[in-house]
């Protein structure tokens, strides 16, 4: 039964089952996050003071501005993966940080302040948020690590983020300061940058600007993306107070399930993350919300959340080994493409 949940919460991760329910259009303004026009493009549209470029990363439009460089930097070497940068793997990143925002998952939890409420400061993102917390490690330090890795080329400013009013000790705000904290989880990102930046000189013809296999870009952001949650889920564990049961046993799911999705390479362009998305909870759970029968959710949003609860409950039972055999299983090429091979033929069954 495990096995068969796990296909099915990566069932609406697949291109194929997403194209058959959802009806976006990859060229639509609703396919990006949230204000995704009115963020900072560039790194010097942030504010620059004393030499230094200060980023506020407790503020909606400012973390998502992180996002919008990283991708605009790292378009050139996704040009072979489709137009408008919409293979750019980086697409997961933002987008769910918007659909965070989206459902009210950034704000305060506790209720004690006004962050992240429309009737308070709505671009807030709270410190006592579980989900920002954990996008932090998802956003901050990928930025930093391509800083390091010399994505943006030689900066003529430093780099600082903010810190937020609370929790600062749990958090690192440079690349040098993350250096000395977390090296081995910057090395991750930096790795993945650097592996872009090294591509350059493996373009092939003058038209190509770099190449590479899709499935070793994916490799490396899927581990990066791995050990950023691996370091911060302790970290934060103790944020969950603040959500409801539901909600709470969610945000432990979903940590749980991006190991074994990061375990298939599945790939995070704009159009697959925005049609998985389409599946999640569009509001924060709360009391009374029951499996599988969710008021206002349809019956696939509830499956896929029934069978992230099943899947993480599995591999708990087994102290681990269900993510173990699933990782032996997904180790080469053969194995990923028999797993994918098997999630097409379930949709279209």
């Amino acid at each position: 039964f495990a096995i068969r949940a796990l296909l099915t919460v990566t069932l609406a991760l697949s291109p194929a089952t997403a194209a058959a329910q959802s009806g976006n259009d990859a060229t639509g303004e609703d396919v990006y996050p949230p204000l995704w026009d009115l963020v900072p493009e560039n790194l010097l549209d942030f504010l620059v003071k004393d030499n230094k470029i200060v980023i506020n990363a407790w503020n909606y439009r400012e973390r998502l501005g992180v996002y919008k460089n990283l991708l605009s930097s790292s378009a050139k070497y996704f040009t072979a993966f489709g137009s408008q940068n919409f293979g750019n793997i980086l697409w997961g990143l933002p987008l769910q940080h918007g659909w965070q925002f989206r459902t009210g998952r950034l704000a305060d939890p506790s209720g004690v302040t006004s962050c992240g409420y429309e009737d308070g400061d709505p671009l807030c993102i709270s410190v006592r948020s579980w989900w920002s917390c954990m996008n932090y490690y998802l956003a901050v330090i990928p930025f930093l690590g391509a800083v390091e890795a010399g994505l943006f080329g030689q900066l003529q400013h430093q780099i600082e983020i903010l810190p937020p009013q609370e929790r600062s000790a749990d958090f690192c705000y440079s690349a040098a300061d993350c250096r000395s904290r977390i090296p081995e989880l910057m090395d991750e990102w930096k790795a993945y940058f650097e592996y872009l930046l090294s591509t350059e000189r493996k373009a092939g013809t003058p038209t190509t600007f770099s190449s590479f296999e899709l499935d070793d870009v994916l490799r490396l952001m899927w581990r990066a993306h791995v050990a950023s949650i691996a370091y911060a889920l302790p970290k934060f564990q103790d944020s969950l107070k603040y959500l409801s049961a539901p909600e709470a046993n969610f945000g432990a799911d979903w940590a749980n399930a991006v190991d074994f999705i990061a375990a298939t390479h599945f790939s995070t362009d704009l159009q697959t993350i925005n049609q998985f998305q389409a599946f999640l909870p569009q509001r924060m759970l709360v009391e009374g919300d029951v499996l599988p029968s969710i008021s206002g959710f349809s019956p696939q949003q509830n499956r896929v959340l029934l069978s992230l609860r099943a899947l993480h409950r599995a591999n708990q039972l087994t102290g681990g080994w269900l993510l173990k055999l699933w990782r032996r299983a997904m180790s080469t090429e053969a194995g990923r493409k028999m797993g994918r091979k098997l999630i097409e033929d379930l949709t279209s069954s």
